[in-house]
């Protein structure tokens, strides 16, 4: 009988909140399509609450990390308890710490379409009562509107 395992090439975050047999709750980040690797990679927790959704300052977890070469990335940010929760991922381009809409790329759980406007809180609100993975694409502002990057075209 196979021992059915989690492997990640590297995992960062708060590693031990999502190793095998943890307690509590924790959001397994996959975060793809990176445009480049310039900057770092942020994780933002937030409460499924309209009041504290993207509000300055209300995460209930924020990770800062260095980018990997290639690949996705991958982040494991616990959570003080179980309960519904937002997941954002930011690929913040110059490292300042803010999103900057022309430059840097962001995606949330449960990958919604993207507008110019956050995203409605019931597309992306996700329970969280063990460690769970959730996977998260990228996406940067093409013409007039955010969308996932482009794979080159190859003849």
């Amino acid at each position: 009988m196979a021992a059915t395992a989690l492997t990640v090439a590297a995992l960062f975050g708060v590693a031990q909140a999502c190793a095998p047999g943890a307690a509590g709750a924790a959001a397994l980040v996959t975060v793809d399509g990176f445009k480049d690797r310039a900057g770092q990679l942020r994780i933002a927790v937030y409460r499924a609450l309209e009041a504290e959704f993207l509000a300055s300052g209300r995460y209930v977890e924020r990770l800062d990390t260095p980018m990997t070469a290639a690949g996705p990335m991958t982040v494991c940010a616990p959570v003080p308890e179980p309960g519904d929760y937002v997941v954002v991922a930011l690929h913040d381009r110059d490292a300042n710490g803010r999103l900057g809409p022309f430059r840097d790329g962001a995606g949330f759980s449960r990958n919604p379409k993207l507008g110019l406007g956050k995203p409605k809180i019931d597309a992306v609100r996700v329970r969280l009562d063990a460690v769970t993975p959730i996977a998260i694409t990228l996406n940067y502002l093409q013409g007039f509107r955010p969308a996932p990057v482009r794979a080159p075209h190859t003849p």
